[in-house]
C-alpha cells in the first residue's frame, strides 16, 4: 500500500471538528457534575481538618502569669495561644523560627511597641525580641516555636 497524503474537504473537516465540541447543554451538565464532585470532596475532607473549640484543649503554665494552649505542632513549628495575666512578663528572647502573632484580646506590649486587639506582629528567626507584657492581660495567637530556656534572657 502506498503512503498518500489525504486532505479532507474543508467542509468535512469543519463538520468533524464541530461534532467534537460539547454543546451548551453538555457544558452545563459538566459544570453540575463538577460542582457536585467538589462538594463531596470538600465534605469528605472535613474529618481531616483540625478544629479546637474555645472550651476544648487545656492551658498549661509556661511562665509565672503566662499560660499556653498548643493547638497544633508539626516539624518544630506550632500554633498556640498564650494567655497573659495582668502584668505578666515574657522575657526578651530569640526566636528559633520565624514567628507570627495576632492579638486576640487585651493589649500586648513588646518593648515600646503597643499592639491592641487585631494587631499582627511578625519576627524573623534569630532576631532578639524585647520583653512582652500586658498591663490588663491579653490572649495572643502565635505560630512559631516556643523559645527554649537558653534563648530567654
Amino acid at each position: 500500500m502506498e503512503d498518500r497524503d489525504f486532505d479532507l474537504d474543508p467542509d468535512i473537516a469543519r463538520a468533524l471538528t464541530e461534532a467534537q465540541r460539547p454543546s451548551e447543554a453538555d457544558e452545563a451538565s459538566l459544570e453540575r457534575v463538577r460542582a457536585k464532585l467538589m462538594r463531596r470532596i470538600a465534605n469528605d475532607s472535613v474529618p481531616h481538618h483540625t478544629s479546637i473549640h474555645a472550651g476544648q484543649g487545656s492551658w498549661h503554665a509556661l511562665l509565672p502569669g503566662i499560660e499556653r494552649k498548643v493547638l497544633f505542632e508539626e516539624g518544630g513549628v506550632m500554633s498556640y495561644l498564650l494567655k497573659f495575666a495582668p502584668g505578666a512578663v515574657l522575657p526578651a528572647h530569640r526566636h528559633p523560627v520565624d514567628e507570627e502573632c495576632v492579638v486576640i484580646s487585651g493589649v500586648l506590649r513588646i518593648g515600646n511597641l503597643v499592639l491592641p486587639p487585631g494587631s499582627y506582629h511578625r519576627v524573623r528567626h534569630d532576631i532578639m525580641d524585647a520583653d512582652s507584657t500586658s498591663d490588663e492581660g491579653a490572649v495572643i495567637f502565635l505560630r512559631g516555636a516556643t523559645p527554649r530556656a537558653d534563648q530567654l534572657l
